[in-house]
């Protein structure tokens, strides 16, 4: 095992050139090898990711795993088509990736595979002294979010949690607002996960599981084992980082309820009849979870989970604080002694006049990537982070705690809301850290 002065120095890295572009001659100039990364699962997630890496020139992808042949060889096409050397494959088996992991010439791998996986690659990433980018959310288990603890901290290797609405632009300009004040002190948030997924979680038509396509294959199943909020982080990491959770602050505790299931079947009936088979199938997950949880300092933080009725899309943002206070629904901020009194202000002036540095820099080349450009934003920190050998901005420790929320919130409902309190991943050492996130223009 390579410790971690020897690891620091093998991976020493190149500065940012992305797209080629004449914004980033600097990295052309420090002419230092290129970040090395691997990709473990090449469904539609993990090839956005790779799509965002194949066209910078200060990243090599020398192999790519999969067990799906039809994706090894979407994700070929894409080097072609990017005109990149082939990578290595690895597939064949489930464990596949453990090969990937023994390579020398890796520095890190982005990880985009079904939930059940991701600690298990991301602890093995790290004990192979690679960093590891994962999707969200990064743990299913409180054994799994303490896997991630241990992991860094025995290896010394980081693993950032790939949340990439932390780097949504309307999110960092609020984030720059809260840490200027203008809002006060802050309260309480309202934050969650509101998306129709029934499409998604049958594919086609009303299948799923090994009948199913794309992430029908794997993600209905946790509709019908689990009622808990089982995907929290799109809504809650971003609203961790603006009330410096494990930075100052923590997560305390946790209640939660359910309401019944209805949308999922229904879903079935409506396409396919009484009599189909999965019309037989019975969904644990209640069709909307909600989720209050304390911090140390006092707020509040309410996460809904609501993916199985029609709806349109929304996070659902809400950040309070004693001088005023924003919301992603109606697009509307609120400043008292600033706003008219009793009246919203639409938040767009307030949104541009606190645009985040990041997006100022960086916005022509975010032109074009996945979820409005923060895709862009969340490999660029990836990339940064291995080629700087620093910390993450959103680290093992923050992947626990916003991946506790679907334990936690399964105990509490099971237990009829009774509260559920966070462990202390950090051991402590909330108290002394120092928030990091996105305070500079670089990552």
């Amino acid at each position: 095992m390579t410790n971690r002065r020897d690891f620091l120095k093998l991976t020493a890295l190149t500065g940012l050139s992305f797209y080629l572009s004449p914004a980033f001659a600097m990295a052309q100039e420090v002419k230092k090898p290129a970040v090395r990364i691997g990709l473990i699962g090449a469904g539609l997630r993990g090839c956005s990711h790779l799509e965002l890496l194949l066209a910078r020139n200060d990243v090599v992808v020398p192999a790519i795993c999969d067990i799906d042949p039809e994706r090894i060889e979407v994700a070929k096409s894409m080097f072609r088509k990017a005109g990149k050397k082939e990578p290595e494959v690895y597939t064949g088996s489930e464990w596949a990736w453990e090969k990937l992991l023994q390579r020398t010439d890796i520095d890190g791998v982005v990880i985009a595979t079904p939930w059940l996986w991701h600690t298990k690659m991301t602890v093995g990433a790290m004990k192979a002294g690679k960093y590891a980018g994962v999707e969200v959310s990064a743990a299913t288990t409180l054994d799994e979010c303490w896997d991630l603890v241990n992991a860094h901290e025995e290896t010394g290797v980081p693993m950032m949690i790939l949340e990439n609405v932390c780097y949504r632009r309307d999110i960092m300009a609020v984030l720059n607002m809260v840490r200027q004040n203008v809002f006060g002190e802050i309260l309480y948030a309202h934050c969650g996960y509101q998306h129709d997924l029934r499409e998604v979680k049958f594919e086609p038509g009303v299948e799923f599981g090994d009948k199913g396509v794309h992430e029908a294959r794997w993600r209905t199943q946790h509709s019908v084992y689990q009622n808990g909020d089982i995907y929290p982080t799109h809504g809650l990491g971003p609203v961790a980082v603006m009330m410096n959770i494990n930075r100052g602050n923590r997560f305390l505790s946790l209640t939660a309820s359910a309401t019944k299931t209805r949308g999922l079947h229904k879903y079935i009936v409506d396409k396919a009849g009484p009599d189909h088979p999965n019309a037989k199938v019975r969904f644990r997950l209640g069709d909307i979870v909600t989720s209050t949880i304390t911090t140390v300092n006092g707020e509040n933080i309410v996460v809904i989970h609501d993916t199985n009725n029609p709806r349109p899309y929304s996070l659902g943002f809400r950040i309070q604080g004693t001088q005023g206070l924003w919301m992603d629904d109606g697009d509307q901020v609120y400043v008292e002694g600033i706003s008219s009194p009793h009246q919203w202000d639409k938040a767009e002036t307030w949104l541009n006049k606190y645009d985040h540095p990041l997006w100022k820099k960086y916005e022509h080349l975010a032109e074009g990537a996945g979820h409005g450009g923060m895709d862009f934003y969340v490999i660029n920190a990836f990339v940064e982070i291995i080629r700087r050998q620093a910390p993450a901005p959103l680290d093992a420790y923050d992947a626990a705690a916003w991946s506790a929320v679907t334990p936690l919130s399964e105990a509490s409902i099971a237990a009829g809301g009774a509260p559920q309190e966070f462990p202390d991943f950090t051991n402590g050492q909330w108290m002394v850290r120092k928030p990091i996130f996105a305070l500079d223009d670089t990552y």
